[in-house]
């Protein structure tokens, strides 16, 4: 194939994978500094009410983050097994029956968010203040979701095929772009919380385009050759197989492990908006240091989870040729990727929080920085438990294993949203804090378990 794949099927598993996700270290980078950008400039350059409600409306925005994600490992998934099992037509068919998929998914969600983002900004209990500012990016946001889906998806198809290359380049432009385009629009236009919506709208859309023609034009690439026998004569040509632009049998598979992805990934944004709810009445300030806190604690979620899909697409393409012993491997492996992150960041996040949390409110007020700073403390030593769930959740879900997936994390977040309630009342936002370590131990104990029953006991 005259084309850039990897095939993670050979070669010494830990080294294998460890190229593999280099590129995903700098795309960690990239990643964080797009979702970063709108709170920090929003905090420092309009101010802690522009924060707060950037921040409230990315719980909203989480719901349809939910759905793109679930796409992507469905499509990555079936991708990566099809791939390593090198059944090349097949596997296009899959890629062009997921993008008409989610062009029909997307289209629906857009009507949903128009007429429910007053309802949704209403259900979190939105201070008055920020309503206005919130209402306003989450209309400019929901024009951009199908720059969101369809980024996630050829981002997903290029990881499926052994190239974490190509999403970094486009991640880094984008990502870089961004941040300069929020700079002139709210610093120099002083378009407010809109010119932070209109940036990230614009340079998604630009990296999205690009993905999707890369996409098409890698696909071409691919040979899908198959052989024409001639009686038995010996006599055979090879012809190039049909590809299908959608069939119904890889609809209901990409179907079987996007759904219960979409309902684990929305179950923790409606979590995560009861929880915001919580956080909301305990006041602005509050609301705008958990939104500094948040982010930062995403950066860290987020390179774990992507880690987690380098690991997910390493088990799927293993899976796929039938070599269990290098799964086991890579799940090793993966826990020292995710291990080697966590320790400069935990110091990082004990020893540095204040500073940290400052550097997205301009003038903030001792309650919003000693919230978000509290908030670091108390979760942050636990990014070693958190990192070892991430890590083997991508092998349950290169398995296909979404059932199991979905309970632990699920589970998580049930007794995350009931612990906010119950510690709220006798220690304020300490007690919301707590919540989120209390959840992991049972999140990660659950997702070891069921590695463990698959890969190591059977």
């Amino acid at each position: 194939m005259n084309t850039k794949t990897t095939d993670l099927t050979t070669g010494n598993p830990r080294t294998v994978l460890w190229r593999f996700c280099l590129p995903l270290f700098g795309s960690i980078i990239f990643q964080q500094l797009y979702n970063i950008a709108d709170s920090l400039i929003a905090g420092k350059c309009i101010g802690e009410n522009a924060l707060a409600a950037v921040g409230n409306s990315y719980e909203i925005t989480l719901i349809f983050i939910a759905f793109a994600t679930g796409c992507n490992m469905a499509c990555s998934v079936i991708t990566s097994q099809l791939f390593g099992a090198k059944k090349y037509s097949m596997m296009k068919t899959a890629v062009y029956t997921a993008m008409i998929s989610v062009a029909v998914l997307c289209g629906l969600l857009m009507i949903f968010g128009m007429v429910s983002s007053d309802w949704l900004l209403n259900l979190m209990n939105t201070p008055a203040e920020i309503y206005g500012d919130s209402k306003l990016y989450m209309d400019i946001y929901i024009w951009g979701l199908p720059f969101l889906f369809f980024y996630n998806l050829a981002t997903g198809i290029f990881s499926a095929m052994g190239d974490s290359k190509t999403p970094f380049v486009f991640l880094a432009i984008s990502s870089t772009a961004n941040i300069v385009v929020n700079m002139f629009f709210v610093a120099v236009l002083d378009m407010g919380v809109a010119g932070v919506a209109w940036a990230t709208f614009l340079c998604q859309g630009v990296s999205c385009v690009l993905a999707v023609v890369t996409i098409f034009r890698r696909l071409r690439l691919i040979t899908t050759e198959i052989e024409e026998g001639n009686g038995g004569t010996g006599n055979a040509r090879t012809s190039e197989a049909t590809v299908k632009l959608f069939d119904l049998s890889l609809f209901r598979k990409f179907v079987s492990i996007a759904v219960p992805s979409i309902l684990q990934q929305s179950s923790i944004s409606i979590g995560n908006i009861i929880i915001q709810s919580a956080i909301n009445d305990c006041g602005v300030a509050v609301t705008a240091g958990y939104a500094a806190g948040i982010k930062l604690q995403n950066l860290v979620i987020t390179a774990f989870t992507t880690l987690g899909n380098g690991i997910s697409n390493f088990a799927a393409q293993n899976i796929g040729a039938g070599k269990l012993e290098r799964v086991r491997a890579g799940h090793k492996a993966g826990i020292q990727m995710v291990w080697t992150i966590c320790v400069p960041v935990v110091l990082l996040y004990t020893f540095g929080a204040r500073l940290l949390v400052s550097f997205f409110i301009d003038t903030p007020t001792l309650l919003a920085l000693n919230s978000g700073a509290h908030f670091l403390y108390i979760c942050a030593p636990f990014y070693f438990l958190i990192s070892v769930k991430l890590a083997t959740d991508g092998i349950l879900r290169g398995a296909g294993m979404m059932k199991e997936f979905v309970i632990a994390t699920t589970l998580d977040l049930i007794l995350r949203v009931v612990l906010v309630k119950i510690l709220v009342v006798p220690f304020g936002y300490l007690g919301i804090w707590a919540a989120w370590p209390i959840g992991w131990v049972l999140g990660t104990s659950l997702s070891l378990i069921y590695y463990r029953k698959k890969f190591i006991t059977t």
